[in-house]
């Protein structure tokens, strides 16, 4: 592994550990506030924002492709708002560590799906060694979230 793939892998590690605080920061505003949706509402604000200040320092070029770009890359952002409002009504119900490996599973499936068919990307196909590691992955979210057990 370059330093440059371990400085990635770091960094994915790092922002995939920060999640669970932020799944935990907005299921405490949802309880402090008017609810969840009020909750991930604020947090996309703050975020938009972030990422607004963060262009104007970056200053990026423009593209011609923005003009020619499909409709339908536009609303990424609509599946993060879907996972940050869904999740912050989650973490109340299955606590943040259920969530988080239940997401990831989710995560792991779909996205063997994806580089399989090579939706967006290359394909890159789901052979059994990674089968094998999202059996293992979902092994894990099973003993983590432990469904067979009533709940608190």
């Amino acid at each position: 592994m370059t330093s440059t793939g371990a400085g990635h892998w770091l960094l994915a590690v790092a922002i995939g550990a920060l999640l669970p605080l932020e799944a935990l920061m907005n299921a405490r505003l949802g309880q402090a506030t008017r609810g969840p949706l009020f909750a991930a509402f604020v947090t996309c604000l703050g975020g938009a924002a972030a990422l607004g200040m963060m262009l104007m320092i970056a200053r990026p070029s423009s593209s011609p492709a923005l003009q020619t770009a499909p409709f339908w890359l536009w609303c990424a952002g609509l599946l993060g708002a879907t996972y940050l409002a869904s999740a912050t009504m989650l973490v109340p119900r299955l606590g943040v560590a259920g969530l988080i490996c239940l997401v990831v599973l989710g995560q792991m499936l779909s996205s063997l799906l994806l580089d399989h068919y090579g939706v967006l990307n290359a394909p890159r196909p789901a052979d059994a060694l990674r089968a094998a590691g999202a059996a293992l992955v979902a092994g894990g979210t099973l003993l983590v979230v432990q469904p067979w057990r009533a709940g608190p």
